[in-house]
């Protein structure tokens, strides 16, 4: 698989590219000229339970055997599936994720409702849901999502503009920002500070 090559600081994370639509071209790629998947990409399967659990496994796997910390990449159903999967992990795997960029996602409906249902909790790490404002149909729903992930939103145009690339390095150093206040956060809480 391609690596996702992002100028600094995107060097300091391995990327896990998420999509819940394996025959399109990912919205980050259509937005902001990224490659289609990240270091290690997997395409969410809801079909039922066992398939769900195959996907979260193959996560577990990516997560672990990450080189770095990871930088979780997600789009679509594809969000709702990473919270799912965050939420109910093992500590150990959460604490390897360093962020998540969430893009333009969608509630579970029907079916999938029910295989990604989880506690309603914040996510363990930082997330970031970037959306256009078109996409906002539904802006209590959107608001739900983000603030059911304790994430922070970001409205970002839907087609590509000519200064996407560049928001998208402040949007990842921002993140790493995060990464660093959280660290920070708790080293000081381990020494009892």
């Amino acid at each position: 698989m391609a690596a996702l090559t992002l100028a600094n600081p995107a060097s300091r994370f391995s990327v896990l590219t998420v999509t819940d639509r394996p025959a399109q071209t990912p919205i980050w790629s259509d937005r902001l000229g990224w490659p289609v998947a990240g270091d290690h990409h997997i395409t969410l399967d809801t079909r039922d339970a066992a398939r769900r659990n195959i996907w979260a496994s193959r996560i577990d796997d990516a997560v672990m055997h990450a080189d770095r910390a990871v930088l979780l990449v997600a789009e679509g159903l594809g969000c709702a599936a990473a919270a799912w999967w965050a939420r109910l992990s093992p500590r150990h795997y959460a604490d390897r994720v360093a962020g998540a960029l969430l893009f333009d996602p969608i509630a579970p409906q029907g079916e999938a409702e029910a295989l990604l249902a989880s506690p309603g909790i914040a996510l363990p790490f930082p997330s970031m849901v970037v959306t256009a404002r078109n996409r906002i149909a539904a802006p209590d729903e959107m608001q739900q999502l983000v603030d059911g992930w304790g994430s922070r939103l970001m409205i970002a145009e839907r087609q590509r503009t000519p200064g996407a690339w560049q928001a998208a390095q402040r949007l990842l150093s921002r993140m790493t920002a995060a990464v660093v206040a959280r660290d920070i956060d708790r080293g000081m809480a381990l020494r009892g500070e």
